[in-house]
């Protein structure tokens, strides 16, 4: 028996369960961010319970809607593109190849989920649809409506926990009440953790469960145009499973260097596979089973460092989970619910310069340049591109947790929603509104030599590293050796942030 399966399962719906009026040896895994074959929960508890499991993942209108919505808004009249669909195509590719080698196959459906799949559950005559646990309030919503349908045709709905270690009711406070600060959070979460809670699902010994998809319902996917998108440029990792694995075998070569790398946007420091866990092409369990052995080693600094950016992840999904109405825009914090943020006219043009990348702040540009080219952004950077929004430019950080929600690859509203309320210093355990990071520091600091400024830059590549931080403080003649006109191919400050700290100082502090 799976010690750590035992401690995943819980109730799957409140109130009585109605015998199952068809189909008992037969069930639907529903996938949706878990996108493996291994250490996958439900899929693990579906093939040990049944003798026939079919797999199902639906691209849910729901969710693509918005960000065709949002697409069309912003490029009218051209073809919308998201990185992250084409990052699920080939995941689902990958995913149904390994099915199919163990005798089954992936069925991959576009439109409304809480319709198709009851459905779907109703043609292939199941006694249980099985799926892992979403913490966003749309998604609850949305599988309390699919299991109500279930539910109301005899038929059950299993939920299992697994894109976190711990959900939100299991680390508590001596008090039983949720954490609000993260370091008290994560000594109790490290002393809660047990090797149970980080074993792999075996879900390859029960691969005989596993049924072939009947002939009429394996329909053709739903192509890329079909799903209202266009190819977008080249993905920034390699996807899929097996690209998850090549990420963590790159990066337990270096792991040992993490915590002195990784606010150095110009040095391959991070993991870069907080894509593949927002999808779960690799399972939660894996990467902190690794950082958990390494931090056992003699050279454990980086392990230790690394893991708790994953406990970070779980305090995320537990403040979320606690606290819903997060996901209604409020803030963590009600004293700070009314701020004056900027508006008008010259607000509007200081959000689209900081959305372009054309501040006048080297690093605040080039970060915000390799989000737009990439989909990614280095967590350093996210930090300071997020406190540049809100306290030197003095605008609502609702506009750049939006604007972030759209454009990064490795989205996921509880951290991004945690993040942003952080640097805004309206979240919990935040950044004191007091602290400003001085994005002219940050970057002498962070990329000393202006490397990262210059890859996105290039039109800086001509100035020396001494000027490259506040190129309007160089001289004329280094400017014009290094063909820099400010103004007209690269933009001078759009605030002074000596000044902007006087705002931002009267603005909190009331």
């Amino acid at each position: 028996m799976n010690l750590a399966a035992d401690l995943s399962e819980t109730p799957e719906t409140s109130g009585t369960q109605p015998a199952p009026l068809h189909g008992t040896d037969r069930a639907l895994v529903w996938f949706r961010r878990d996108l493996r074959s291994t250490d996958q929960a439900a899929l693990y508890h579906a093939l040990r319970d049944y003798q026939q499991v079919w797999c199902v993942f639906v691209f849910d209108t729901a969710i693509l809607q918005p960000l065709l919505n949002a697409a069309h808004e912003e490029h009218p009249g051209e073809m919308p593109q998201d990185r992250r669909v084409e990052f699920i195509l080939t995941a689902l590719t990958e995913l149904d190849q390994a099915l199919r080698a163990n005798g089954g196959g992936l069925l991959v459906r576009h439109g409304d989920p809480v319709t198709l799949i009851p459905a779907l559950s109703a043609e292939l005559d199941v006694a249980a649809v099985l799926s892992n646990r979403d913490y966003e309030p749309a998604a609850i919503a949305r599988d309390a409506a699919v299991a109500a349908q279930l539910h109301t045709a005899g038929r059950q709905w299993r939920s299992f926990k697994d894109q976190v270690i711990f959900e939100h009711d299991e680390v508590l406070t001596g008090a039983g009440k949720p954490f609000s600060i993260f370091m008290p959070y994560r000594r109790s979460w490290m002393k809660h953790l047990t090797p149970a809670h980080l074993e792999p699902y075996p879900v390859e010994s029960h691969w005989d469960s596993l049924a072939a998809l009947p002939a009429a319902l394996d329909q053709p996917w739903p192509t890329l145009a079909q799903l209202g998108f266009g190819p977008a440029p080249t993905q920034p990792v390699p996807g899929g499973m097996s690209g998850a694995q090549q990420l963590l075998d790159d990066f337990m070569t270096r792991i040992d260097l993490y915590a002195k790398q990784r606010d150095f946007p110009w040095v391959k420091g991070p993991s870069y596979l907080s894509v593949h866990l927002r999808f779960g092409t690799i399972s939660i369990r894996t990467l902190a089973r690794a950082a958990h052995a390494d931090v056992l080693l003699p050279h454990g600094p980086g392990s230790s460092t690394w893991l708790s950016e994953l406990i970070w992840r779980d305090f995320f999904f537990m403040i979320l989970a606690t606290h819903p109405r997060l996901a209604d825009g409020e803030s963590f914090n009600p004293k700070f619910a009314s701020l004056g943020w900027e508006t008008g006219p010259q607000a509007q043009a200081h959000w689209l310069a900081w959305r372009d990348g054309r501040t006048g702040y080297p690093l605040i540009d080039a970060a915000m340049q390799q989000l737009n080219q990439t989909g990614y952004m280095h967590n350093r950077l996210r930090m300071l591109a997020a406190s540049f929004l809100v306290k030197d430019l003095g605008l609502d950080w609702r506009w750049g947790e939006r604007y972030f929600a759209t454009r990064l690859n490795d989205f996921d509203f509880a951290a991004n929603n945690g993040g942003w309320q952080w640097a805004a210093s309206t979240g919990c355990d935040a950044q004191p509104w007091f602290r400003m990071f001085n994005p002219v520091r940050q970057s002498e600091t962070f990329d000393p030599h202006g490397r990262f400024i210059k890859r996105y830059l290039p039109q800086l590549a001509g100035i020396p590293p001494k000027w490259i931080h506040a190129p309007w403080l160089a001289p004329a003649e280094v400017l014009n050796e290094a063909g820099v006109v400010l103004g007209e191919n690269y933009p001078r400050p759009v605030v002074d942030h000596a000044q902007a700290r006087l705002l931002t100082l009267a603005r909190f502090g009331v």
